[in-house]
């Protein structure tokens, strides 16, 4: 048995089967290295044998494993490569996506942890496996996910979201969130902290859980403008019938163009933008943390720390911890400088 399958279909995004790939190998070296429990993976694709992924590269893959064969493992699955909701649509519709999707629901009813990145969480939402819990996607797929899958509470501006067996990343290069995540949850921090830091992925910052408010809209210039009118108003947060009535539109007008463009409530999208604001201050200011909580509207600290642990699973001290070195103005001009 192996402790992880990747499965991947023809067009799979050729950088997740590397990144995936990749992490597990840097893990193996590292357990062998250190004489912690050594990672086993296996690549598998409904019909076995080369897979051709986007832009004409290849990976080798066995069939779909037994039940008996695949009990224990946990199921990863790196996102396809598609440029637009049409294409989505168009593959899902493919008889390697439908065994793909039967055997995910098998998986998933078998109590299996099963885990997909980027538009690969559109495979676990056609095998039902996304009804009733949090998810999230890349983001401009994210109003098309919440469309489909209106029982799934879709957050679109998450890179990583953890809901029980079942977790989701964002775009593509979440995948490496993603892996971190499941070599952590899996053989423990140690080994998990070990390969972050071999191939430089403690570089990226906390910050990687927030999607920045105004890529969101998604081309909505209604959206467009609400974003901005709240980032100008911050620290004051408008309430969302002042908002529609500065917009001229309905309450609930404005709840259908913020559901269609970011597949958020109008007040998750709010809380989006002062979580972006406050890790943004985080990184780059000297503020203190109740500093920063009053700059994004808050009385004290504590509501700001309730909010960084629910939208990042961090304390606004970590988020700054891991962002000072990467986003410092200070710092990264010296280190400029110095090159």
């Amino acid at each position: 048995m192996k402790e992880f399958e990747i499965l991947v279909l023809e067009g799979t995004n050729p950088s997740g089967v590397a990144m995936t790939r990749d992490i597990l190998e840097a893990a193996r070296l590292l357990a062998l290295r250190t004489g912690q429990a050594v990672p086993s993976w296996s690549f598998h694709s409904p019909g076995g044998g080369p897979v051709r992924l986007q832009g004409g590269l290849s990976v080798d893959t066995r069939p779909l494993p037994s039940r008996k064969a695949a009990q224990g493992a946990v199921v990863v699955v790196p996102g396809l490569w598609v440029e637009g909701v049409p294409g989505i649509r168009s593959r899902l519709g493919g008889e390697d996506a439908g065994q793909l999707v039967d055997y995910l629901r098998r998986r998933g009813q078998a109590g299996a942890i099963v885990a997909a990145s980027c538009s690969a969480a559109f495979l676990l939402q056609a095998a039902g496996l996304l009804d009733g819990r949090r998810a999230t996607t890349t983001w401009w797929l994210a109003p098309e996910l919440a469309r489909m899958a209106p029982s799934t509470r879709v957050e679109g501006n998450r890179l990583l979201c953890v809901d029980g067996p079942v977790i989701t990343a964002g775009a593509a290069f979440a995948q490496s969130d993603l892996m971190l995540y499941l070599l952590r949850q899996r053989f423990g921090a140690a080994l998990a902290e070990g390969v972050s830091r071999i191939l430089l992925l403690h570089e990226r910052s906390a910050s990687a859980q927030f999607v920045i408010p105004a890529m969101l809209a998604s081309g909505d210039a209604l959206v467009s403008r609400l974003t901005q009118r709240v980032e100008s108003a911050l620290p004051d947060m408008p309430s969302v019938a002042q908002l529609a009535r500065e917009l001229h539109v309905s309450e609930r007008t404005l709840s259908r163009h913020v559901r269609h463009a970011t597949g958020m409530g109008t007040n998750a999208m709010l809380q989006s933008i002062r979580v972006h604001r406050a890790r943004t201050l985080l990184g780059s200011s000297r503020m203190t943390v109740e500093q920063v909580a009053l700059a994004v509207g808050y009385r004290d600290a504590t509501a700001l720390r309730r909010l960084m642990r629910k939208a990042a699973g961090a304390t606004p001290a970590q988020v700054r911890a891991t962002t000072a070195v990467s986003e410092r103005p200070g710092r990264r001009g010296r280190a400029a400088r110095g090159a």
